[in-house]
C-alpha cells in the first residue's frame, strides 16, 4: 500500500516552527517510501479563514522545499461531510443537544466540585421527542455530538508512543456540527482521511484523545458503508503517529514560539536547509547537524528515534546550524542573491566569515571600500608607507609583501600582519587577506595603504 500523508493547516494565520516541524516530518515520511504528501487546507471555519493565508502557507510550504503532491480544501467537499453525516445520523451515531454554552459550563463546574470528571452528561440522549420539539419551537437549534461506543475500548499502536488504551466512557461525546450547521474538525478531518486514503497521520502528542474519539468515528463510518476502496478503515488504515510538542530552551511552551513563522526566518536570514536540518531531527535520538542533503535525512527519519520528552527548540542552535550550512553553500547557491560584482572567488573569500548570506554586503565593503579609517601610532605610519612602496602584484600578493616586509623590517606575528589588515580593510579580523587582496586590486591597496601612513 503507498503512504500517503496530508499536513492540514486551518488558514486562519500563517504557520509557526511547531505546524513546520509536523508538515516536514510528514513530508519525510512519505518520501521516504516513494508515497504522496497532500496539503489539506481545513478552512470550514468560513469566519476566521482568510485566502491571504492560504496563499501563504503555500509560498511556506515552496520556500521550505515542501512541495505536496495534491491540494485539497475541504470548503469544497461540504456535500461530502453532509452525506457521511445523514448516514450516521441515521444509524444513531450522532445525536441533537440543546444545552447552550453557560448550561454546558454550569455542568463541568458541578461534577468537578463533586470529583468527577468534566465530561458530557449526555443529557440530551435523555430527552423526549416532544421535549426535543418543544425546544425546536423555541427557535432553539441543536448542534450534533458523535455518539461514542461505551461498550468497546478503544486501542491502537502508535507509531511513536507505543500501546495506547482509552476507556470511551470517560470521554465527552464530541460536538461534531454547530446549531449553524457549520462543522468543527472531528468528523470532516476523519471522512477525508478515509476518501483521501490517508495511510498514515503523525501529528501532536495534544491530539492523542482526538485520536481516540476519531479510531471509533472511523469504525461508524466504516459500518454505514462510507470506505474508501484501497484504503479499508477497518483494517490498518490510517496509521497513528503523536510525536512530542516543541517547548523553548527554558523547558516550557513559549508563545515565542507561535510567532516563529518563515517570514521571522527570513528576516533573520535562516536558510530553508538549516531550519529543515534541525527540524527533522528534534525530539529524536539522532544529533541535530548541519546537512544540506535531504536524502541523508530522509534515509535516517524512522519514527523509532522519536522521543516522549518535549522536543526544545533552541534558536541559538539554529542559528548554529544556519553558518554551517552557509559555510558549506556553493557560489552558484547563492550567486543570485549576492551584491554586484560578486563573483566565485570573491564568495569564497568571505564564505567563512558569514553567519547568514545577507552579511556578504557588509564583508563585501572591504573589498569595494568606502572602508572604516584606522588610526595609526608613528611606527606603523612608517611601517605602512614602507608597505605601499614594496606592493608588487602577482598571483600571491599578500605573501609576497608580508614575506618581504618580515625580511626588511623583523616584524612578525601580529606586529606584522595586523596593521596592514587595519590599514586595508579597516577591520581586526576578516576574509582570508591572502583570498581578499587579490579581490582588492593593486591600485586600491596601496591606495589604502598610503592614506594609513599618512594619517
Amino acid at each position: 500500500m503507498t503512504t500517503i500523508t496530508r499536513f492540514a493547516p486551518s488558514p486562519t494565520g500563517t504557520l509557526h516552527v511547531g505546524n513546520i516541524r509536523t508538515a516536514l516530518h510528514n513530508w519525510m515520511l512519505a518520501r521516504k517510501s516513494g508515497g504522496r504528501f497532500i496539503l489539506r487546507i481545513d478552512d470550514t471555519d468560513a469566519a476566521r479563514s482568510e485566502e491571504r493565508f492560504v496563499e501563504a502557507i503555500r509560498a511556506d510550504l515552496d520556500w521550505l522545499g515542501l512541495a505536496p503532491d495534491g491540494e485539497e480544501r475541504q470548503s469544497a467537499r461540504l456535500d461530502l461531510y453532509d452525506t457521511a453525516f445523514e448516514k450516521l445520523k441515521a444509524a444513531g451515531r450522532v445525536y441533537p443537544a440543546y444545552e447552550t454554552q453557560q448550561e454546558l459550563e454550569l455542568k463541568r463546574k458541578i461534577q468537578l466540585g463533586r470529583g468527577l470528571p468534566p465530561i458530557y452528561d449526555r443529557g440530551a440522549l435523555k430527552l423526549s421527542d416532544e421535549e426535543r420539539a418543544a425546544k425546536e419551537a423555541e427557535g432553539i437549534a441543536p448542534h450534533w455530538r458523535f455518539k461514542l461506543d461505551h461498550e468497546e475500548i478503544i486501542d491502537w499502536e502508535d507509531g511513536i508512543r507505543g500501546p495506547q488504551k482509552f476507556d470511551p466512557a470517560q470521554l465527552s461525546d464530541p460536538v461534531i456540527r454547530r446549531a449553524d450547521g457549520s462543522w468543527l474538525y472531528m468528523l470532516p478531518s476523519a471522512v477525508d482521511d478515509i476518501d483521501m486514503g490517508i495511510t498514515d497521520v503523525l501529528r501532536g502528542e495534544d491530539h492523542v484523545s482526538n485520536t481516540a474519539v476519531q479510531k471509533q468515528m472511523f469504525d461508524a463510518l466504516h459500518d454505514v458503508g462510507f470506505d474508501h476502496s484501497e484504503c479499508p478503515v477497518h483494517d490498518a488504515c490510517p496509521h497513528f503517529a503523536h510525536e512530542a510538542l516543541l517547548v523553548g530552551k527554558e523547558g516550557k511552551l513559549s508563545k515565542r514560539l507561535g510567532s516563529l513563522g518563515c517570514d521571522a526566518f527570513r528576516e533573520q536570514g535562516i536558510e530553508p536547509e538549516a531550519l529543515i536540518a534541525m527540524l527533522a531531527r528534534l525530539g529524536t535520538s539522532l544529533p541535530v547537524e548541519p546537512i544540506a542533503d535531504r536524502d541523508v535525512l530522509l534515509q535516517t527519519f524512522d519514527l523509532s528515534t522519536f522521543g516522549r520528552a518535549p522536543a526544545k527548540f533552541d534558536h541559538a542552535e539554529l542559528e548554529r546550524v544556519n553558518t554551517a550550512i552557509v559555510h558549506a553553500m556553493e557560489f552558484a547557491e547563492v550567486a543570485d542573491r549576492l551584491p554586484e560584482g560578486i563573483d566565485a572567488a570573491g564568495w569564497h573569500a568571505i564564505r567563512p566569515n558569514l553567519t547568514t548570506v545577507g552579511e556578504a554586503a557588509e564583508w563585501w565593503q572591504l573589498v569595494v571600500g568606502p572602508i572604516d579609517a584606522r588610526a595609526f601610532d608613528e611606527d606603523d605610519r612608517t611601517y605602512l608607507a614602507e608597505a605601499a612602496e614594496m606592493l608588487a602584484w602577482s598571483e600571491t600578493p599578500w605573501q609576497d609583501l608580508t614575506g618581504a616586509l618580515k625580511e626588511a623590517t623583523g616584524r612578525k606575528g601580529k606586529a606584522l600582519f595586523l596593521p596592514l589588515r587595519q590599514a586595508l580593510t579597516g577591520k581586526d579580523h576578516g576574509p582570508d587577506m591572502g583570498e581578499l587582496l587579490p579581490l582588492i586590486g593593486e591600485d586600491r591597496a596601496r591606495e589604502r595603504l598610503k592614506s594609513a601612513a599618512a594619517d
